[in-house]
């Protein structure tokens, strides 16, 4: 009867194991198929559309960087529907055309496998895209043998249900067919484990991609993955993020702190005191896995920007970012997408509404 017992009960400790193991998969599906592209023919009417619907918007963003074939060697990008981010896409991606793309990704259900402290990366070789097919490129394996073990972790479930990166996807593809990814996503941790990993992260992709004899910006790049704020009282998971209420002076002044945050952390010269100072303006001061204001890239954005100027003092460099533009979900009128098969995950109005901020660093 004991044995009996004492068998069952490690039947329920296994089948319990195996429902909280880590999701093994050849090839990573979308998750959004409502908000993003999921063919190439979805891309080429987004992008003919934003064109007809945006092309004063458009125009002035792509002045930001007026020389088509330059490239970033950085990025940021916001990751929400298509229809709301419209013209940011293309006046970004258009400048991120390397043969190889490092990641940096939000991750928005951290808390449900309890991640924290280590960068996630995933055992996933392929992810599906519009085009068919985007590669992991193999250098990641040779990246995660150059860290320390306890500065990052393999979770594919993570991988599998984050959003934040599959939506940059197809517009790399796009830019730049035959591209492989390296995704990393990023969970809660202090700025003080940020400066740690980014100081291991740095010269670890510095050498892997040194040796593939790929160079920065043309054999690879970076892109972080982030909305800015998520603005409102409504809608929200019952939270409040309405720091300056959720009439019209509301929005305004919400957006005047949102472009200065935007221009005084990322316009310019990089360093590491303007990413502090993000994070400091973005995370809570007593529970750093709390919002001050709600940017989802809090943690994505300072470990990717702390990573690149690392990278770019060790080569004797600087990184200059430029703003290529700042829009809300209710700023402009939707990209009209629903007779293409794509739509619109949530709402937009005065009382829910996103940020989105992209910039370029050269």
């Amino acid at each position: 009867m004991k044995n009996n017992l004492l068998y069952l009960t490690i039947a329920i400790l296994m089948l319990a194991g195996c429902k909280t193991a880590p999701a093994k998969v050849a090839v990573r599906q979308p998750v959004d198929t409502v908000g993003f592209a999921h063919y190439s023919w979805q891309v080429d009417s987004l992008l003919n559309r934003i064109e007809r619907y945006q092309p004063v918007q458009l125009a002035k963003a792509n002045s930001v960087f007026a020389d088509d074939n330059s490239v970033f060697r950085l990025a940021i990008s916001p990751h929400d529907d298509y229809s709301y981010v419209g013209y940011l896409y293309p006046a970004l991606f258009k400048h991120v055309r390397s043969e190889v793309v490092i990641m940096f990704g939000v991750a928005h259900k951290a808390k449900r496998f309890n991640l924290q402290d280590k960068i996630v990366f995933g055992s996933i070789k392929e992810w599906k895209s519009p085009d068919g097919f985007v590669n992991v490129s193999p250098l990641q394996d040779k990246l995660m043998k150059e860290l320390p073990s306890k500065m990052y972790v393999v979770h594919d479930s993570m991988q599998i249900v984050e959003h934040s990166l599959e939506a940059l996807v197809p517009f790399i593809e796009h830019y730049k067919p035959n591209t492989e990814i390296i995704p990393i996503i990023v969970p809660y941790m202090s700025f003080e484990r940020m400066e740690e990993i980014s100081a291991k992260l740095a010269p670890a992709i510095k050498k892997v991609m040194s040796e593939a004899g790929l160079e920065w910006g043309s054999g690879y790049s970076i892109v972080l993955s982030s909305d800015a704020v998520h603005y409102g009282n409504e809608d929200w998971g019952g939270k409040d993020y309405a720091r300056y209420g959720v009439d019209s002076t509301g929005y305004f002044d919400a957006l005047g702190f949102e472009k200065q945050l935007m221009i005084e952390s990322f316009v310019g010269t990089a360093s590491d005191e303007k990413i502090k100072s993000f994070y400091k303006a973005t995370v809570s001061d007593t529970d750093y896995k709390e919002y001050k204001w709600t940017w989802c890239g809090r943690y994505s954005i300072p470990l990717g920007m702390l990573t690149a100027i690392k990278l770019a003092a060790s080569d004797g460099s600087m990184l200059n970012g430029r703003a290529i533009g700042y829009s809300t979900s209710i700023a402009n009128e939707p990209i009209p997408v629903h007779d293409i098969g794509m739509g619109l995950t949530a709402p937009a109005k005065l009382t829910h509404w996103v940020g989105y901020a992209a910039v370029g660093f050269q």
